[in-house]
């Protein structure tokens, strides 16, 4: 094909970079053996909550659970829920497969994939009771902001797969990224802001406390909890 033929397509911009983190040998053999009765393969294939967990309950969805100790406490202290994890990088995915047997929980299943293309493809429209957010990277400089999660089409996207007044909650210590989502959030169709000021919640009990919390306090960065809820 001559150069003035070639069609540009635009580049899916990603809001994650895949990282060759090293696992510890404990990460790695739970990896290997725990993901076959843990773990849900990102294959396009719609998934049935009904098969994947014990009972039939609510299904929360943690995008980019990191090392997954939030995760493994949220369904140890909320049995009545089910929870669905998805993260890219690979030993935060080996640490909480192993926490999970450790816990012996049948209420949380894993995916290491890309959480937009899983919502895409695998999520049942009005399927998700909630989508937490918590602390995704920031990409603070100006240059990179485009690679935010927080944007008009995957707010819509989340819309699609969310119960009715189903809840996205979202928290990050940077302040500027807690405004852009605010203002996204705000100017989205189809939610309201649970907050009585219209701005930011105090942290909600069922959210606990993460290391990256306590080192944005130990940095000074004030940590800001957001929380809308999908309208009729």
């Amino acid at each position: 094909m001559c150069d003035k033929d070639k069609v540009e397509h635009p580049r899916n911009i990603k809001s994650y970079v895949v990282r060759s983190g090293r696992m510890t040998p404990g990460q790695e053999k739970s990896y290997t053996e725990l993901w076959q009765i843990y773990g849900i393969k990102a294959d396009k294939q719609l998934l049935d909550f009904e098969q994947l967990y014990e009972k039939k309950s609510s299904v929360i969805l943690e995008i980019g659970f990191g090392m997954g100790d939030s995760l493994i406490e949220m369904a140890v202290n909320n049995p009545d829920n089910n929870y669905l994890g998805i993260e890219v990088h690979k030993p935060g995915v080996g640490r909480l497969l192993g926490n999970i047997s450790e816990c012996s929980l049948t209420n949380l299943r894993v995916m290491q994939a890309d959480a937009v293309e899983v919502l895409k493809s695998q999520i049942l429209d009005e399927s998700l009771a909630a989508v937490y957010l918590f602390f995704p990277d920031p990409w603070h400089k100006r240059r990179h902001n485009k690679r935010r999660i927080v944007k008009e089409e995957f707010i819509q996207l989340l819309r699609k797969k969310l119960q009715s007044h189903g809840q996205f909650h979202m928290a990050t210590d940077w302040k500027d990224y807690a405004v852009q989502m605010l203002k996204e959030m705000r100017g989205a169709q189809g939610f309201k802001n649970c907050s009585d000021s219209d701005d930011y919640i105090p942290r909600p009990e069922h959210r606990p406390m993460t290391k990256f919390e306590r080192r944005g306090e130990r940095l000074g960065h004030a940590v800001r909890d957001i929380l809308f809820e999908k309208k009729d």
